[in-house]
């Protein structure tokens, strides 16, 4: 299970540039000819031109340009540019000079790490042939301390240039740790694979393994290594890999094949033995990128779209993905307990729901000591996919079980709303194979929906606005089914809840995802233009017990009104006043009302989620966002704009009506005065 990469095989990688730096007279010049004229020179500037190896001068078939520098203080600024620009960096010291080997650690390389330069160094030591030979110190002794300290030291090696010895090897492996770098396979220090290297490695072990029985059979590996390397094994050589594996590893060969605790082992060994070319030709075959990602071009990155449209996961998406949770679902307790979380998206670079707005949407420990009672006495259809859940047996009946499994995944729902290219990517992670556009809807225009007077969506954005402690986050709590909590926790940061909402009648539900947009956080986002085109619905909250409260909310209420006036992406509004278990302000229930009243849209809907009493706030929005043409608030300004805008256009149709009489009147006296001048039959003119 070998091979070599072909010219298409480094991630679209055409040139490597590799800056060679150190003190003055370490030989650097000098190493640039002699691999460039295969000869060493007499006389050598002080610093080259740029130098380029053509493609055929490595087995790899990519070109190499050299930049020489100069470490002179006045040239100082060149030499951090040229090393930021750099693929790789050479760092030299001369054999002969102590000096210039204390040097790496005490100036070059902390200098490197200041200058921020990320990529391979190499280590050179030059004019070997100049080493006393009573002082002779192996390399792995001189240089194992400061590899220790420097983990950026991808190699070191010791060259003559005079002697023409290892020379070539200096800028292969340059060029090799640019084109298969160590850093995102393996952990130095651990020596073992990197995460993310063992989960790019046991999606392609998967993707090989057609039968499905858990190891790579004989033809399967056949398979494989002419996917990968165009050349088929021979059986002895099968036999052989196998064995290789067995005698270190056990279990890494089973009756059925090789395990995939043998195929990482096997990356692992050619890694340790500097074969890294081999595992990344695996890498790359497969579409891997060197973050262990799948390239861009195999994932796209955007969806083509209006900014007022949405994107939602289509019914045979969604079939896809019920089936893998009950693949992962190994103990059938209808929840994906931590373990089977992560091995569901163990052939995903990482957890997409670990952190970012994903981490809080939903309730993780909804149904722990949760009796039947208590749980049958909610809408069954809020629980969604409830992640990382004990549960006790008890709570238990087959009624629950049903519900359990006919529910949707809701965060797979919220990712492709928030970020459809991460949604795609993990779909195709985890095993995905349609194609893309088969998992996706792109819904209609909001414009188009308010023009029609109905919403097709399934999944409907409401972003909520309101002051600090006004009770947002009270209110996404609920949504999910989270306890009310008497502590008071500022909210920094926009937090996203989802769930799905029962529609009157119970025939239909939709997909509710609520955004909460922090006080501090409203004139950032109404700085662009297109910021609300995503908001199918906005919710105002305030306290009711705060007549300051509610001023706040109502300012907030204005600005996003205006804003949607402005930039034509107006949207239904809703007033919700919390906390209605507190004695309310009657001037804050009498003023929003009468706001309510005066801007157009439905009275405020009280809630307190102390009490448990939501008052269907969430179907009322969900009712109110499927009606894009109602609920839209006007201000004093959007109605004086209308107001003018109907001035201008009666004036318009007066103008015009003015100016049709105007030209009738005149055709008409243009036909009396021709008849008037029409000859008789005598030939005169008429009077």
């Amino acid at each position: 299970m070998a091979g070599s990469a072909g010219p298409n095989d480094f991630g679209g990688r055409t040139s490597v540039r590799v800056v060679v730096v150190g003190d003055r007279g370490t030989g650097k010049s000098s190493l640039i000819v002699t691999i460039a004229a295969e000869s060493f020179p007499e006389n050598v500037p002080s610093v080259l031109p740029p130098t380029r190896l053509p493609s055929d001068f490595y087995a790899d078939r990519v070109p190499i340009t050299i930049i020489d520098t100069s470490s002179s203080p006045e040239h100082r600024g060149k030499l951090a540019t040229e090393c930021k620009l750099a693929d790789a960096v050479l760092l030299t010291y001369a054999c002969d000079q102590p000096s210039t080997l204390d040097r790496l650690s005490t100036f070059w390389l902390p200098e490197l790490r200041r200058l921020e330069v990320k990529v391979p160094v190499i280590v050179v030591g030059c004019k070997l042939d100049l080493r006393d030979e009573q002082q002779q110190v192996s390399l792995e002794q001189v240089m194992s301390p400061i590899m220790q300290q420097f983990r950026e030291i991808e190699t070191c090696i010791e060259c003559s240039a005079l002697k023409q010895v290892q020379v070539p090897e200096v800028f292969y492996y340059a060029q090799k740790a640019v084109l298969h770098p160590t850093a995102p396979l393996f952990d130095q220090e651990a020596q073992t694979l990197k995460p993310r290297c063992v989960r790019a490695l046991k999606r392609i072990f998967i993707l090989c393994d057609n039968d499905r029985d858990g190891a790579l059979s004989d033809a399967e590996l056949n398979d494989f290594q002419v996917r990968c390397f165009s050349a088929p094994l021979q059986p002895s050589e099968i036999v052989g890999v196998k064995k290789v594996v067995q005698d270190k590893l056990p279990e890494g060969v089973n009756d059925h094949g090789l395990t995939l605790t043998g195929f990482l082992f096997l990356h692992a060994l050619f890694i340790e033995k500097g074969r890294l070319e081999t595992t990344w030709t695996v890498l790359r075959k497969f579409g891997y990128d060197n973050d262990m990602k799948l390239r861009e071009d195999l994932i796209p990155v955007a969806f083509k779209r209006a900014p007022d449209q949405s994107v939602e996961l289509t019914n045979e998406a969604m079939e896809f993905l019920k089936g893998i949770f009950f693949m992962f679902d190994i103990d059938g307790d209808g929840a994906l307990r931590p373990a089977e979380l992560d091995d569901l998206f163990s052939t995903a670079p990482e957890s997409p729901w670990a952190e970012g707005v994903y981490k809080d949407a939903t309730e993780k420990n909804a149904l722990q000591g949760l009796s039947l009672d208590g749980f049958l006495s909610q809408d069954l259809m809020m629980w969604s996919l409830r992640f990382h859940v004990t549960l006790k047996e008890e709570t238990w009946s087959d009624t629950v079980w049903k519900a359990l499994k006919s529910i949707r995944n809701l965060l797979w729902t919220l990712m492709t709303l928030v970020e459809p290219a991460s949604s795609l990517a993990n779909l195709i992670y985890i095993g995905y194979s349609g194609d893309p556009a088969s998992a996706f809807h792109i819904t209609r225009r909001r414009r188009l929906d308010c023009k029609r007077q109905q919403s097709q969506r399934n999944v409907l954005q409401c972003y909520v606005f309101g002051p600090k402690n006004a009770g947002k986050s009270a209110l996404l709590n609920a949504l999910i089914g989270r306890p009310f909590s008497e502590k008071y926790t500022a909210t920094t940061s926009e937090r996203f809840a989802v769930n799905v909402v029962e529609l009157p009648g119970g025939s239909k539900k939709k997909t509710l995802v609520m955004r909460e947009v922090p006080e501090d956080g409203v004139k950032k986002l109404l700085s662009s233009k297109e910021s609300l085109a995503a908001c199918d619905i906005a919710v105002f909250v305030y306290d009711s017990s705060d007549e300051n409260s509610w001023r706040k909310s109502m300012e907030l209420l204005v600005d996003v009104a205006s804003h949607g006036e402005v930039t034509g992406f107006g949207m239904p509004c809703l007033v919700v006043p919390t906390k209605g278990d507190l004695d309310p302000s009657p001037m804050a229930v009498q003023d929003s009302t009468r706001v309510c009243h005066v801007m157009g849209i439905q009275a405020p809907i009280p809630v307190s989620m102390k009490l448990g009493d939501s008052n269907n706030v969430f179907r009322q929005i969900i009712v109110a966002a499927q009606c894009p043409h109602l609920n839209i608030p006007e201000t004093e300004a959007g109605k004086n704009r209308k107001q003018y805008r109907l001035l201008v256009n009666r004036s318009l149709m007066f103008v015009s009506a003015g100016a049709a009489v105007a030209i009738v009147g005149l055709a008409a006296y243009r036909v009396y005065a021709a008849r008037k001048n029409i000859p008789n039959a005598s030939g005169e003119l008429s009077v």
